[in-house]
């Protein structure tokens, strides 16, 4: 059995701030399911509930090098949904408001990072790849390599590093590689950490994992060019061969119209018709005029540009002379926030703006909608396209990263596709794909046979697990040729002649796995 340890700044239910959180959460139970001995290492962070840290029990405490520092680590323990949790203790860092944004947050998750590596042999639990998610644990594979090779217990670990955001890279003064990293200046070159003469902790995982991954395909493409590469395009496109996007999916388990609670009727794809309910009963609570007969379109997003908030605003009016209503959960820039509250307050009856995000009005907007808008500018994967399927709200999308990979525009010559899309990031196109949706809506063959379809499509974990699979596995067997490569190679030193392919024998794939 492959042994995996996630490292993350995030998972819930105990703290989230985005998809990152809800990934993992849930990857790793599918993980386990499928034969992965697969646990999470996260810190644990102040605001975790005292329902779960009451529950906590402690494995282990130590001292954790942070240069010319040994600062405290405690790790505590905590199974969830079978799967054990670790959580790396010290209030200095972690028991503070919010999660990301302090002034010290170079040294926070230098930290963090440190305390992984320095925390494996206290966890009992020895696991061949360590799955690194974000810039928050960018730097386990660089002090890996710089601090921890020489050991004997770390020389087989393999990393694979997950990009969720590539906008998001955690960028800090050159002078950490001393005060914080204790790394050598040879570090910081153009093929190392630096970048624009500062400390890059993204671009170092992105050197020094064995493998990376993003969060789709599309995506995986884009960030190989200039216009969604944020500056670090040449390194990944130099990195191509060890780059594969996977999509992410979603938990079934939580997300289930059939079972969920917050619902004001459940229902599945075989009584659909029972959605309906939903739709007047949130329109009734909201203040809007209850209508079934009207496409009810939501946005449950971040209020920021890069989630297409200024192509909204821009065609708002337009939007709303369109027979349409629209209600809109979240919370951003507060540019957004006083736009959509002033339209929300010319026009109660259509439009609702709910701030800032609320999980329960949430489930009650993915089932009461008709149509769900993400109008992205990019979208590295993106889970409400696929939570709102679930639901039987079709999707329209701009066609970037994951947004591309699930969402197939319906074509009324063929009949296929699950929702509909367009390609330029541009306000009228968006303007005209809303309305051509809801044209369709008023065609009740077409949209239950879109509906249904979109209902009972597979966007759960269990393909996206087997493919992460599937790279731990070419991970483990990489670890051990490797091995025998340096053994084969310490035996030539030693004979002073090279050796035949007869004269040492690498071990069969079979064999490999069968360890």
């Amino acid at each position: 059995m492959i042994k995996v340890l996630f490292a993350a700044s995030e998972a819930a239910p105990f703290v989230k701030t985005g998809g990152l959180g809800d990934v993992i959460a849930s990857l790793p139970k599918e993980l386990r399911r499928q034969g992965v001995d697969a646990r999470v290492i996260i810190p644990k962070y102040g605001l975790i509930a005292d329902k779960f840290t009451n529950q906590f029990w402690a494995k282990a405490v130590f001292r954790v090098p942070v240069s010319w520092r040994l600062q405290y680590a405690g790790i505590e323990q905590f199974d969830h949904d079978g799967v054990p949790f670790y959580f790396v203790d010290n209030e200095y860092y972690f028991k503070r408001f919010g999660l990301y944004g302090h002034y010290d947050d170079a040294e926070r998750y230098t930290f963090f990072c440190r305390a992984v590596l320095e925390a494996l042999p206290h966890l009992g639990f020895q696991p061949q790849i360590l799955h690194c998610h974000d810039w928050h644990t960018a730097l386990i594979s660089v002090l890996l390599n710089a601090h921890y090779r020489q050991n004997p217990f770390y020389e087989k670990i393999r990393t694979l590093f997950t990009i969720h955001n590539l906008k998001y890279q955690g960028i800090f003064p050159k002078d950490i590689m001393i005060n914080l990293l204790d790394l050598d200046w040879e570090y910081f070159t153009v093929h190392g950490l630096e970048f624009y003469d500062s400390v890059n902790f993204m671009k170092g995982g992105l050197i020094f994992s064995d493998l990376i991954s993003t969060v789709s395909p599309a995506y995986a493409r884009e960030i190989q060019h200039a216009y969604f590469g944020e500056k670090l395009e040449g390194v990944i496109a130099s990195r191509q061969s060890d780059l594969t996007g996977i999509v992410n999916g979603i938990d079934y388990t939580t997300h289930n119209p059939s079972t969920d609670n917050k619902l004001f009727s459940n229902y599945n794809w075989q009584t659909k018709e029972r959605k309906a309910k939903n739709k007047l009963e949130l329109q009734k609570m909201l203040g809007m005029t209850p209508s079934a007969d009207t496409p009810l379109v939501a946005m449950n997003t971040r209020l920021v540009e890069a989630k297409g908030l200024d192509l909204v605003v821009r065609v708002l009016d337009e939007i709303l002379e369109s027979n349409m209503q629209l209600v809109i959960l979240g919370q951003g820039d507060e540019h957004y926030h006083h736009i959509l509250w002033h339209a929300a307050w010319l026009h109660p009856e259509q439009m609702a703006v709910i701030i800032p995000y609320n999980e329960d009005i949430a489930r009650k907007l993915f089932a009461a909608s008709d149509l769900f808008l993400m109008p992205s500018r990019y979208e590295p994967c993106g889970i409400g396209q696929l939570i709102a399927m679930r639901y039987g709200s079709l999707p329209v999308v701009r066609e970037t990263g994951g947004l591309k990979d699930t969402v197939r525009s319906y074509n009324e010559y063929t009949g296929e596709g699950n929702g509909f899309s367009f390609t330029n990031y541009n306000a009228h196109d968006m303007l005209y794909t809303l309305r051509r949706a809801a044209n369709f809506f008023q065609d009740k063959t077409v949209w239950n046979k879109l509906v249904v379809r979109a209902m009972r499509a597979d966007n759960s974990w269990r393909t996206p697990a087997q493919k992460y699979h599937e790279l731990y596995n070419r991970l483990y067997i990489e670890g051990h040729v490797y091995k025998h490569s340096a053994v084969k190679a310490n035996l030539e030193h030693q004979m002073d002649f090279p050796l035949t392919n007869s004269d040492y024998q690498f071990p069969a794939k079979e064999a490999l796995y069968a360890h």
